[in-house]
């Protein structure tokens, strides 16, 4: 199954909200620190329902903001969710992107750069739209550090690439873009039981469900266009 068919049937069946709710907990706080300015472009790249495309809008007063998903009916949703008409929606490729060389002053992530197809070749075209001094900020729940995380390609037909967090390091400068920073984000709204609680259905200590969500969160990588 394709990107594309894999997140046309979730947006049919709704799920492209409850991505959101999940991914919020993390989102907002990486969403808080990418430098926009009033007026500047800003590209969400795997958009989902479009919150952080809305975010930056209404927090952030970016002054266009455009989402982009594989999924057809993903960016449908998305435009239904908002009626800002600075605030757009793309369907197309991660490894071509619709923009012009420079064009956007910052680009951001959540829960989607592991489905590219070609990871290297999205880095380089997110460093080709990059105006110079422009960032990406690229986060993510599914990396090798993150053990927990390992079995979600199990419940999916699209391949995922799963990077440790040198490796991203590693390919952000191959592309060109210098790391201004990369540490994670813990989820800090997701309720932990008592110990006593345990095992769950999900989980075997209270250690483990600590670690995924308070200490390993996710991982957020931050490159800069030179």
């Amino acid at each position: 199954m394709s990107v594309r068919e894999e997140f046309d049937d979730w947006a049919a069946e709704g799920r492209d909200k409850g991505m959101e709710d999940r991914h919020w907990h993390t989102a907002k706080y990486a969403l808080a620190r990418m430098p926009v300015e009033a007026g500047d472009v800003v590209l969400d790249l795997g958009t989902g329902s479009g919150y952080a495309a809305r975010a930056l809008r209404d927090t952030k007063g970016a002054g266009r903001a455009y989402g982009l998903d594989g999924s057809p009916e993903m960016a449908h949703n998305a435009d239904g969710y908002t009626d800002d008409r600075r605030v757009g929606f793309l369907v197309g490729d991660f490894d071509h992107l619709p923009f012009a060389d420079d064009s956007v002053d910052h680009v951001f992530s959540m829960e989607a750069f592991y489905y590219a197809n070609d990871p290297r070749e999205t880095l380089a075209e997110i460093r080709r739209v990059l105006a110079p001094g422009g960032t990406f900020f690229c986060a993510v729940n599914y990396y090798e550090e993150n053990v927990h995380s390992h079995g979600w390609q199990d419940n999916i037909d699209v391949e995922m690439t799963r990077w440790s967090a040198r490796e991203y390091r590693e390919a952000f400068r191959d592309a060109g873009l210098h790391v201004a920073e990369q540490d994670n984000v813990p989820d800090r709204e997701i309720e932990i039981p008592d110990a006593s609680a345990f095992p769950t259905d999900d989980w075997d200590s209270r250690a483990a469900m600590v670690e995924r969500y308070r200490e390993l969160g996710t991982l957020l990588t931050v490159g800069v266009a030179p």
